[in-house]
């Protein structure tokens, strides 16, 4: 029965990220539409913020027992590699980032501006996701009860 609740604990975080996600695609998404009508600040470094916390968002959709921090680093992790591909410009791959999907997912050039935001999106993620774990004591009160396994906030 413990594996069983854990299993159905596991789930709906995993809905819950997706929806996270969705979320964020759809602000990420909106700043570049919408950026002329955003201040100066916020319309230029929206959308790679948030596409690195959309990457944190959906490994907690795939690993949600994960520990926060190891999430946070692997997100990094692809992010940074993200942005460092965009220094190899092979016809293949060029050609790839010019249709609308790739050029969302892969970008065109490289900038260092991309490489603080993608760690400003993940410092918020993990940081909003580790404050919420610490107070509503989801973790320690599982982990009391005895009912399912703690997914380490660390």
């Amino acid at each position: 029965m413990d594996r069983e609740k854990a299993s159905i604990h596991s789930w709906s975080r995993r809905v819950l990220y997706l929806g996270f996600v969705l979320a964020v695609v759809v602000l990420g998404l909106g700043s570049r539409r919408y950026g002329t009508y955003l201040p100066v600040f916020v319309g230029e470094y929206a959308g790679d913020t948030l596409w690195a916390l959309m990457v944190f968002l959906a490994l907690g959709a795939v690993v949600p027992d994960a520990r926060v921090s190891h999430r946070a680093c692997i997100a990094l992790l692809v992010s940074y590699s993200v942005e460092m591909s965009q220094l190899y410009q092979a016809p293949w791959l060029d050609a790839l980032r010019h249709t609308r999907l790739g050029g969302l997912i892969l970008g065109f050039g490289f900038l260092w501006s991309d490489v603080v935001c993608y760690s400003v999106g993940v410092a918020l993620g993990a940081g909003t996701e580790r404050l919420v774990l610490h107070y509503t004591g989801s973790v320690a009160s599982e982990v009391n009860n005895g009912s399912v396994s703690s997914p380490r906030p660390n």
